[in-house]
């Protein structure tokens, strides 16, 4: 019975999102789980939604919520580019999302992360979290899996990374957020934005860095039962 309740709950990205900015630009990065209830709905699902040439969006929350939102603003800021003859800067979108979100708070589960780059800012990370508030920060990060990561964060950020750096740094963290989070899994995804523009990037989960708790045990008791032949011990 709880199985049957559980398939038919609304599809949630149980999620890691991040969001982080680099000197020349931003790097987004995500897992790529969907879950209802406890039941993995796709494994593969891709959580890094395009809004426009050089503005991307990080989704957490209900699935459904978090399409229609992205859906509205991509139109909004097509429309936005069409008018003004210029793509949308990052800021123009984050304030789209972020007046859609306040707008209908009390129907919306879902929170976001933009990241652009335009000529006029640069790299740009904006958090929008449940209710709809905007802020701007030098990395964000959002979903479940974000409770595992505030203190690696604290540890571990540091201000002008290079790219290479940058992604690195977000692919570590979604990898130690799916080794602590049940409801974050799958493979990584990263997306880069910069002046050159964009480029996507794929992290199979058997490339990810493995933790303690999924390392081989070393010297362990374990190995001494296991093993077909065990040596007597000497008295």
């Amino acid at each position: 019975m709880d199985l049957e309740m559980n398939l038919n709950a609304s599809h949630s990205m149980g999620t890691t999102i991040i969001g982080v900015t680099y000197n020349g630009g931003v790097v987004l990065g995500a897992d790529s789980r969907t879950s209802t209830g406890m039941y993995v709905a796709n494994r593969a699902s891709d959580k890094i939604t395009q809004l426009t040439d050089n503005v991307y969006v990080c989704r957490s929350g209900s699935a459904a919520d978090s399409q229609i939102v992205s859906d509205y603003v991509r139109y909004f800021l097509h429309q936005h580019t069409i008018q003004l003859g210029q793509s949308a800067t990052s800021k123009v979108a984050a304030n789209l999302i972020r007046l859609l979100s306040y707008n209908n708070k009390n129907m919306l589960e879902t929170g976001l992360i933009v990241g652009g780059w335009d000529k006029y800012e640069g790299g740009k990370i904006y958090a929008i979290p449940l209710g709809g508030t905007l802020i701007e920060q030098p990395f964000a990060i959002g979903g479940s899996g974000s409770s595992y990561l505030y203190g690696f964060f604290d540890q571990a950020w540091k201000e002008g990374m290079t790219k290479d750096e940058a992604e690195q740094f977000v692919v570590k963290a979604v990898s130690l957020a799916i080794a602590r989070d049940g409801a974050s899994g799958g493979v990584v995804r990263t997306v880069i934005i910069n002046s050159e523009g964009v480029t996507r990037n794929f992290y199979p989960s058997d490339k990810l860095q493995l933790w303690h708790e999924e390392l081989e045990p070393q010297n362990s008791l374990l190995d001494l039962l296991n093993s077909s032949s065990p040596e007597p011990m000497n008295i």
